[in-house]
């Protein structure tokens, strides 16, 4: 039997408080935990890039000292290079003399890498809009959604979860934890297909006129075909009640694997037609620089990133923001 939990509260817009709690109000804002969460990618950069710049001059050596930087930060082969061409180029063109000059080519050449993937989802475009999303376990998919859905009710939206991760009890009691916690309608089996499940819950949400469905599936290897060929299955599901879902297929990515992204990315694309990234684990990971590595390889834009526990360290992607604090000390 399907399981519906918090039913009616989930059915009106999540009222907003009319003042935040002292504490609430010293919480750091979201480009402070930022700059906190990239602090182990920042601290084997700076200090590093500090003493490569320190001579003044982008000559050999500085070019070779950088790419083992770059690609000990994974960012891998493609990436570096473009970035290194960059940096003659403007050594060039501009004359670079100084450390700061150099490293604010280095940014540079990082934004405008970046720059691309910074594509903010629009929701608004349906209704319900369905988020299909996928991962390997271990990646942070079910603890991204949970973020995703009090990310959306900030912006007003009414939010129905999808229990679609049917082969794994834990996923399920897990998803309807963050669902007591966001006040909001979830959807689960006990076990079955987990197409039928998310079939019900786009039935249920457009019954009920909720905004936003994001539903949850299996994690997989993407070594695992028959598993993918599941989640493709998933996809041709949801079409049948929606012809133009999922309108969103994100891919829950665990930054702490670096350069294997890549290829998690190449596999569950080509399954299930991968629009937008979710990159987690920043904050635990001196990986950081596999963004660039995407960027260059499988430029699929990041809706969002995580850098914290906190059921707000979700939020979308700002290549600028990412940059500032790659370098900021």
């Amino acid at each position: 039997m399907f399981s519906f939990l918090k039913k009616s509260s989930s059915d009106v817009k999540p009222e907003v408080p009319a003042a935040a709690a002292p504490a609430e109000a010293a919480k750091p804002s979201w480009r402070e935990r930022l700059f906190q969460g990239l602090a182990k990618t920042r601290a084997q950069w700076g200090g590093k890039l500090k003493t490569i710049f320190s001579r003044g001059k982008v000559d050999d050596e500085l070019l070779e000292e950088l790419e083992t930087l770059l690609l000990t930060s994974d960012v891998g082969i493609e990436a570096t290079t473009h970035l290194l061409d960059e940096l003659k180029k403007a050594a060039k063109r501009d004359k670079l003399e100084t450390p700061e000059a150099i490293q604010k080519a280095l940014a540079d050449a990082l934004l405008e890498t970046l720059k691309p993937l910074e594509q903010p989802l629009d929701f608004n475009t349906h209704k319900p809009y369905v988020i299909m999303i996928a991962g390997v376990n271990g990646a942070g998919k079910t603890t991204s959604i949970g973020k995703l859905a009090k990310y959306f009710q900030t912006q007003g939206k009414t939010v129905l979860l999808a229990a679609g991760d049917t082969f794994r009890a834990a996923a399920r009691e897990q998803l309807q934890t963050w669902g007591e916690r966001n006040n909001v309608t979830v959807i689960a089996q006990e076990s079955g297909d987990p197409a039928a499940v998310i079939y019900d819950a786009i039935a249920a949400a457009k019954a009920r006129g909720i905004d936003i469905v994001l539903a949850d599936t299996a994690g997989r290897l993407p070594t695992q075909l028959h598993l993918m060929e599941e989640i493709a299955k998933v996809r041709r599901v949801i079409q049948k009640i929606e012809p133009e879902g999922p309108h969103e297929t994100l891919l829950v990515l665990d930054a702490n694997i670096g350069q294997n992204a890549l290829q998690q990315v190449k596999a569950f694309d080509k399954a299930i037609n991968v629009t937008g990234l979710v990159l987690t684990k920043l904050d635990g990971t001196a990986k950081g620089g596999v963004v660039l590595g995407i960027a260059r390889q499988c430029p699929k834009p990041v809706r969002f990133i995580g850098v914290g526990e906190q059921i707000d360290d979700l939020r979308p992607f700002s290549a600028k923001d990412f940059v500032d604090a790659l370098f900021e000390q």
